[in-house]
């Protein structure tokens, strides 16, 4: 499934395009997002998108999300070498899950399932970021966490 990317800075995001594993759902042209996505905002692991055949590039391309799953995605951006144990650690603690890749190794996306704590998560990662230690984007947020950071 690929996702095609629009610039949002002269170097953000560093790829033209995003491409994430799904699985058909009982919809026509529906899949499941099966992993994070490192760039795409808007997306989460589990949420439901529409996808389109591009016979030019031969392969499905993103159209729309159709349903939420729920989860949430967030990015990290190590800015400190030292960050990375602290943060894998808490992320771990508090039961998110998470990706890397070894082109972009201080980039960490994070799964956020729907039961943790997110205005928790959040404050410590906050906390983590004015303190210069490290990055933090919020790449797609669900309903449930949106409100759980609101109150």
């Amino acid at each position: 499934m690929s996702f095609e990317m629009e610039a949002e800075s002269d170097s953000w995001p560093p790829v033209l395009s995003e491409r994430t594993w799904c699985e058909r759902t009982d919809v026509r042209g529906e899949l499941r997002v099966l992993n994070t996505p490192l760039f795409v905002r808007g997306i989460a692991y589990g949420d439901r998108i529409a996808a389109r055949p591009d016979h030019e590039l031969r392969e499905l391309v993103y159209e729309e999300l159709t349903g939420e799953s729920g989860y949430s995605t967030l990015r990290i951006v190590l800015h400190e070498d030292d960050e990375r144990a602290a943060v894998e650690e808490h992320l771990g603690t508090v039961g998110c899950v998470w990706e890397s890749s070894c082109t972009f190794a201080q980039l960490i996306a994070v799964d956020v399932p729907p039961t943790v704590d997110y205005a928790s998560l959040r404050g410590w990662l906050i906390r983590r970021q004015q303190a210069g230690g490290i990055g933090l984007q919020e790449g797609a947020i669900s309903g449930i966490h949106h409100r759980q950071a609101r109150d």
